[in-house]
Formats: structure tokens, C-alpha cells, sequence
């Protein structure tokens, strides 16, 4: 078995382990021994170090499980919605646009936002009385947007 896999394998049951409630508690309950101690240990610097280090070790790997999860999340919802645009009578050109610039991205998001008056248009008419308003609004806000001169990225992050 290579690394890759087991790594993957140890974040995915950690990840699991580590969003329950049974984890929270258990945390909160160190938290509080933890306290309840201190008299004991006459808040002794030695006292202070155990829980400083404990957290520090603690948040440093969960930062690397976390994005890990996030970026095998993030992966496979790509991995879906190409398949769906694939499979679909939807614009081949969209797959991928995920390693598109900030600029290029935001090109795309305008000719979309032009187009969505018309798609709430046809909600519109389809939706119940109650929905009927609210969908108005926002179509009246999309055209307002669809009209509105061209907005310029975002400054690329570092």
C-alpha cells in the first residue's frame, strides 16, 4: 500500500472521528480537567505549557486533515458536475474552467449573469402565487445586474 492511499485512508476515519459530537465533548471535558487542575498545580507555568502544547499539536495536523478532506471534496464535486455538463446539453467549454484565472473566471460569470433574467423569466411563470414575488425580485435584480457595465476581478490572491 503507498503512502497516497494511506494517508487518504488515516484522514478520511480522522475527518469522520473528529466531526462527531462525542469528539466536542470529550475536548470540552480535557478543556475542563484541565481547569479544574490548575489550583492543584498552582497555575504553574508547567501547568499552562501541557494544554499550549497539546492545542498547538492538535490544530497543526487538523489544518492538514482539513484541507486534505477539503481537496478531495472539492475534487470529486468537480469530477461531478464535468460529468453532468458532459453528459448534458450544457456548454463543453465549462469543464475545467475551475483552473481558469480570476479574470477569465469572472468573464464567464458575466456572460452567465446575462443570461439569467431570462431563466428566472421562465420560473417566473412556472412558480406558485407566494413564489411568484419573491422570483420577480430577483429577476428584476438580474437584469439590473445583466445591464450594469462589466465589474473587474478580483486582485489575484498570493
Amino acid at each position: 500500500m503507498n503512502f497516497a492511499k494511506v494517508f487518504t485512508e488515516i484522514a478520511s476515519v480522522v475527518s469522520r472521528w473528529t466531526g462527531k459530537p462525542l469528539t466536542f465533548i470529550i475536548c470540552v471535558v480535557t478543556v475542563l480537567v484541565w481547569a479544574v487542575t490548575g489550583p492543584m498545580f498552582h497555575y504553574s507555568d508547567t501547568w499552562q505549557l501541557v494544554i499550549n502544547t497539546g492545542t498547538t499539536i492538535v490544530t497543526f495536523l487538523m489544518v492538514f486533515l482539513i484541507q486534505n478532506t477539503q481537496n478531495r471534496d472539492g475534487a470529486a464535486i468537480q469530477a461531478k458536475l464535468d460529468e453532468l455538463i458532459r453528459a448534458s446539453q450544457a456548454k463543453n467549454e465549462f469543464i475545467g474552467i475551475e483552473h481558469l484565472t480570476d479574470v477569465e473566471l469572472t468573464e464567464i460569470l458575466d456572460q452567465c449573469e446575462k443570461h439569467r433574467p431570462h431563466v428566472l423569466r421562465r420560473a417566473e411563470a412556472r412558480a406558485a402565487a407566494d413564489e411568484k414575488a419573491e422570483i420577480g425580485k430577483a429577476r428584476r435584480r438580474a437584469t439590473r445586474r445583466a445591464k450594469a457595465p462589466a465589474r473587474k476581478a478580483a486582485p489575484a490572491r498570493a
